[in-house]
């Protein structure tokens, strides 16, 4: 199953502008709230129409702009999940999923729909309403009522955003069988990059509108490519940086230059992830020798429920930022300092445009 999108949309001063391919298997776009994701989703979907542009699913084209094709939501072969899923509150999760089936008299709906109901281990659910499932079984109707027309392409909308913490990694464990259960195209969109992480194997960062950068996660979460990638799959230690040679940099907000690799075109900034910054301090050796080393005064700390994440200020420098570094609470108990020696390894730091 192949989905290709290339289409704009503008709403006031906002614009859209995607352009992506992916096959069989799930993407994820991973953005910031109003950055253009559930839009996406929705002109795919056809529930919203682009200003111009293209969607082809598997060799049928669902819009083109130019050719004046826009097909009907329902003539799509396309299942699309709201964020707070959509149930009719006076309807059993039967009756809802009954909803979706689109041809067959009632008979034969009821039976599509209890065939279902089954497959997503929803029995002893089927006379109950929304308000008697749990989150998680809401969501499990909300999917069987979309999966009961096979769809070509499946569209999850936060999908876990109305979840509690401890649901939501549950029941994702149940959606990710699902999904593979289903084999076939994917497309889900979140803000939370531990979510994304977990689920998917290929990641689309959109900012304001654009993807910035797509691909495999671990390579997108390695190099972001984007300040606004870096912060949303969680860097933590961001500086806005000028260029001073070809492989040297002076990061403006932490009043410090590093060596690093090659830097793209369109720099703008430097990145380094807590707990890539390497600690050289311990028992009171001293190790400021290393490339990219700091004496640094600890300024502040905080605590996490598992770690600390330390505050450090290179000496002498009045850089706008700190530098975070994250310890577990036993080591850093066990090496209070006024003062830590770290390094920032040339390798480890994010060249961000």
């Amino acid at each position: 199953m192949a989905l290709s999108v290339d289409i704009q949309k503008r709403l006031g001063n906002f614009e859209l502008q995607v352009k992506f391919e992916t096959a069989e298997g799930m993407l994820a776009i991973l953005g910031a709230s109003g950055c253009g994701k559930s839009m996406t989703l929705k002109c795919i979907a056809g529930i919203e129409t682009p200003d111009r542009g293209r969607v082809v699913l598997d060799d049928v084209v669902l819009f083109d702009s130019e050719k004046h094709i826009n097909l009907k939501p329902q003539n799509r072969k396309v299942g699309y999940q709201f964020q707070q899923y959509a149930l009719f509150p006076n309807m059993t999760a039967l009756q809802n999923v009954m909803c979706g089936v689109r041809e067959g008299n009632r008979q034969e709906k009821r039976q599509k729909a209890l065939a279902i109901i089954d497959r997503l281990h929803l029995n002893g659910c089927e006379n109950k309403k929304p308000s008697m499932l749990s989150g998680g079984q809401q969501q499990r109707c909300a999917l069987a009522r979309i999966l009961v027309n096979e769809p070509q392409v499946l569209l999850l909308d936060e999908p876990f955003s109305a979840l509690d913490a401890h649901l939501r990694f549950h029941t994702e464990r149940q959606v990710e069988n699902i999904i593979n259960d289903f084999g076939k195209t994917v497309l889900f969109v979140s803000h939370d990059r531990d979510e994304v992480f977990r689920l998917t194997d290929k990641i689309a960062v959109m900012e304001n509108g654009h993807l910035k950068t797509m691909g495999e996660k671990h390579e997108v979460f390695k190099d972001p490519s984007t300040i606004g990638g870096a912060i949303l799959t969680g860097c933590k230690n961001i500086s806005d940086a000028e260029i001073l040679s070809p492989n040297r940099v002076f990061a403006k907000d932490w009043g410090i230059e590093l060596s690093v690799g090659e830097i793209p075109e369109d720099f703008r900034g430097v990145g380094i992830r807590m707990h890539d910054v390497k600690l050289l301090r311990h028992n009171g050796d001293h190790q400021a020798s290393a490339e990219n080393a700091f004496h640094c005064k600890v300024i502040g700390e905080i605590e996490n429920p598992f770690s600390c994440s330390i505050m450090l200020r290179p000496d002498g420098k009045e850089g706008e930022r700190y530098i975070l570094v994250d310890l577990n609470k036993e080591r850093w108990n066990e090496i209070r300092s006024e003062y830590l020696d770290v390094c920032l390894p040339s390798e480890k730091i994010l060249l961000l445009k």
